[in-house]
């Protein structure tokens, strides 16, 4: 089954997870790029249940820009990794049109802790640990749509490590977990579901969204993303009444360095909650076989 990293077991204590992402600039600011790469890389591991030991730089470049910018990108995940409590021990670089960055990733944890995609059980509630709409408001960045403090509110979001989430399900004996990233918020919740063989029942209002992003939607800013994850998930996914054809197209679109999904028993929530302030309760797991619901409430 797809996980967000591998497990190699090392002794009955100790297992290392490993994982990595990267991708071209989602914002202007090198420094915020190269924290919101990082941030993205890193949250596979703490999906998995794992604190993060090490990183490798992966970095592609073009020869016709400063050596400033990239600097400032390098200087942007190295903060970022510090922050998590690991370090950056080295990578590699090429040459390339577009820039690109990210990390591959190393992690510790106990083998018996290890969080994965398919836990999910039925009776489970799903917790959300991040707004969504990062898709749509920095695609209205690259239009020039956006207001200066959308885009900071988003950043701000991208730039916020899993730390804390990953922390809480453990406490919260979180039964599944994922990051949500390219697939958006239905894709990777199908993933999980159909890994658990159950169904996942989410309510619409309940569903928190950074400020501006659906008024971006609106403007039909969505990245190109959102059609492949529409065409290839849609089989997966129900929607009921009243669930505008706006709102489907949001939860279609990619994420960013978005939140964790985690499914936790309903006795534990108020545990999950306490350790992780920003996790809102966004819908429930129920009998099934991988299908994905979604109602207006």
């Amino acid at each position: 089954m797809a996980d967000d990293g591998a497990v190699y077991r090392l002794n009955d204590e100790q297992a290392i997870v490993t994982t990595t992402d990267f991708f071209p600039p989602v914002v202007d600011d090198p420094y915020d790029f190269g924290a919101i790469a990082a941030a993205n890389a890193l949250s596979d591991i703490y999906a998995m249940g794992a604190e993060p030991l090490f990183a490798i730089n992966l970095v592609a470049f073009p020869d016709n820009l400063s050596g400033d910018i990239l600097r400032e990108v390098l200087r942007g995940g190295a903060e970022m990794v510090a922050q998590a409590g690991a370090v950056v021990v080295g990578g590699h670089s090429v040459n390339d049109k577009e820039p690109k960055y990210g990390l591959a990733v190393t992690g510790i944890m106990h083998p018996d802790e290890v969080k994965k995609k398919g836990g999910a059980r039925p009776g489970d509630m799903l917790l959300l640990t991040k707004p969504l709409g990062t898709g749509v408001v920095t695609t209205a960045l690259k239009a020039q749509k956006t207001k200066v403090e959308d885009v900071a509110a988003a950043v701000a979001s991208m730039k916020q490590l899993n730390k804390q989430a990953a922390v809480a399900a453990k406490l919260a004996r979180a039964n599944g977990m994922t990051d949500i990233t390219g697939f958006g918020l239905l894709g990777h919740a199908h993933e999980m579901a159909e890994q658990a063989g159950v169904d996942f029942r989410f309510a619409l209002d309940k569903l928190p969204f950074l400020p501006g992003a659906i008024g971006y939607g609106k403007m039909g800013t969505f990245p190109g993303g959102k059609g492949n994850n529409n065409v290839f998930f849609d089989p997966h996914v129900t929607f009921g009444d009243g669930v505008s054809i706006l709102m489907q197209d949001m939860l279609w679109t990619p994420e960013t360095s978005g939140g964790l999904l985690a499914a936790v028993p309903p006795e534990y929530v108020k545990i999950y909650q306490e350790n992780c302030d920003t996790a809102v309760i966004v819908g429930e797991v129920v009998a099934g076989n991988g299908r994905i619901w979604v109602t207006k409430s």
